[in-house]
């Protein structure tokens, strides 16, 4: 008996024929695969490359982005749909995880890594992977209807942001400031819940890599339990106010990236200098509103910097300061999370250091208590539970009580 080499038949970019021939006693037997497409033409869709292998396997190969003057590049994104035969089961091996940052190879997988699936983009079920001693990433999939979304987590897209605004910006708690564009000119936004005249303020951050999703869902958890209106909202209102840059990457998210922006810049480095307003307008716009804010003595005593990682600790980074103040602010800031959230994973290390990240950056330049907090995106321990956009809303109505005792001012 004798194999011969499968082909695959294109047309442009379309798949036509894919068939596997193999000759036996005179005859031949036809294999057809059940996959139509893979449709990548929608928000935060991921850029890839795509074809059917001899081991009947859709191998996708994700396209790296890139830091400008660097050897860095990353991949850890993806979200893509399947069109094929109502029914078929398919196995996809996806591609392209060697990454590399300061020189330095490295991988977004691990042998937790999970992914999701949905018919309709907006219900989201876990699936299982498994990590290849290649660095891929293999799983199998039922499309039961012809059409099936799969994607690294659970997707917070810009139109979600869109219904977000919407649905606040009448909230008399609410203000929404324009404070400068993208790369590619999409507008960037401050969002206050609370009064201007609280006397606790404190600034998060969302989406600075366009793969992290989780902050986003915090953000808007965080959002709609302070405007319900409710005892407990307006408590936490008379004590503080929160700003929200609810999504710092647009151009990121827009096209599917995984950490740059447009022009290959990292919105979580160079944060020990001024950001170059042409190639980092994202950052420049948020510095300029940072010293704004500090002129009219409005500064944030408290900034978190929301991230996805496969850890989910608190980064405190410690910078050639005085840091004695800074440090029992940020142990106090655990405590608080580890109480009043489902947060349990812990903070850095005594030795830890991040220079350049926003959290450096800020406490040395501005004087602002800041941190980075990853969310970790394989398992929630807290909850025993795969991370969701569900449990990352709750993580954000949670922090409002957390942030009410932080600014206490019976033990500040």
């Amino acid at each position: 008996m004798r194999n011969t080499s499968p082909r695959v038949i294109r047309c442009g970019a379309m798949l036509v024929v894919l068939a596997l021939n193999v000759v036996a006693l005179g005859q031949v037997a036809t294999w057809s695969s059940p996959l139509h497409y893979i449709n990548t033409s929608f928000e935060n869709a991921s850029p890839l490359h795509w074809e059917i292998g001899p081991d009947r396997a859709v191998h996708v190969y994700l396209v790296y982005d890139h830091e400008r003057s660097s050897p860095n590049r990353a991949n850890g994104h993806w979200f893509f749909e399947i069109q094929a035969v109502p029914g078929a089961e398919l196995t996809f091996v996806l591609h392209n995880f060697d990454n590399v940052w300061n020189g330095r190879r490295g991988s977004p997988l691990d042998n937790r890594t999970i992914g999701f699936v949905s018919e309709d983009a907006r219900t989201w079920r876990v699936i299982r992977a498994e990590t290849t001693k290649d660095n891929c990433l293999r799983f199998g999939v039922t499309v039961r209807t012809g059409s099936l979304y799969v994607a690294r987590l659970e997707p917070y897209r810009l139109s979600d942001l869109e219904a977000l605004k919407e649905r606040i910006a009448t909230n008399p708690n609410v203000e929404i400031t324009a404070i400068g564009r993208t790369v590619e000119g999409r507008p960037l936004e401050i969002i206050r819940i609370g009064r201007v005249e609280a006397s606790h303020r404190v600034l998060l951050r969302a989406r600075a890599h366009p793969w992290e999703p989780g902050g986003s869902w915090v953000v808007q958890g965080l959002i709609e339990r302070l405007l319900r209106d409710d005892a407990e909202a307006r408590r936490c209102l008379r004590r503080y106010c929160v700003y929200v840059m609810p999504m710092a990457n647009k151009d990121g998210v827009a096209h599917g990236w995984t950490r740059f922006n447009r022009l290959g810049a990292d919105l979580n480095r160079k944060w020990d200098r001024p950001p170059d307003p042409k190639t980092n307008p994202e950052n420049h716009a948020l510095e300029t509103w940072l010293a704004s804010m500090g002129k009219r003595g409005q500064a944030p005593q408290l900034m978190i910097d929301l991230h996805n990682d496969n850890s989910g600790k608190l980064h405190v980074s410690r910078p050639d300061i005085d840091l004695e103040d800074y440090l029992a602010k940020m142990r106090r800031l655990e405590a608080m999370l580890r109480e009043h959230t489902w947060f349990t994973e812990g903070s850095t290390t005594a030795s830890f250091r991040n220079p350049g990240s926003i959290g450096e950056g800020l406490l040395e330049r501005f004087g602002i208590d800041a941190c980075v907090l990853e969310l970790n995106a394989n398992w929630i321990a807290g909850l025993d539970d795969y991370p969701s956009g569900q449990n990352w809303e709750l993580l954000g109505a949670q922090l409002c009580e957390a942030l009410y005792h932080y600014f206490d001012d019976n033990d500040l």
